[in-house]
């Protein structure tokens, strides 16, 4: 996705909060929150304070933020080190930056809409469960480490 430029004709900015499904042509940018499912013709950039709480559809997907819900994606999708993404992903192709998050499954290269979706009650207790053990395991990290990163957040 380097190579080629996306042209954003779409962007939600930090302090804006969408509610509902949000449906586009072209590319967006989401710094926002989206409480709803988001169907983007082309690419579908989550920046690092942005946050989706439902499925995306989208040819490609870039993730710096949070995903709560399952990515449908033919072409490419890429998690940065800030992404937090919790749902499956159906994809062609997927890079995983070191220090991402993501807790799902991973289906490459398979249509995807084939696969059955999940119900709202399975997702919210998948999302709980993963914030849990997150928490658990950066506890953990602190406490036997038993010097600073230097980091705070």
């Amino acid at each position: 996705m380097r190579k080629k430029e996306t042209q954003i004709s779409t962007i939600i900015g930090m302090t804006a909060e969408c509610e509902g499904d949000f449906k586009a042509d072209g590319s967006i940018r989401i710094d926002g929150t989206v409480n709803g499912n988001v169907m983007v013709t082309d690419c579908v950039i989550v920046g690092a304070s942005g946050c989706v709480n439902g499925d995306i559809n989208s040819s490609r997907v870039i993730i710096g933020g949070e995903v709560y819900g399952n990515l449908n994606v033919p072409e490419k999708v890429e998690l940065t080190s800030t992404a937090r993404v919790i749902g499956d992903i159906t994809t062609g192709g997927l890079v995983i930056d070191e220090k991402a998050i993501f807790q799902g499954s991973c289906n490459m290269n398979q249509d995807a809409s084939k696969r059955p979706k999940p119900n709202n009650k399975a997702l919210k207790a998948m999302k709980k469960e993963a914030l849990t053990d997150i928490n658990n395991a950066l506890k953990g990290t602190d406490s036997s480490s038993g010097e600073s990163t230097g980091t705070e957040g």
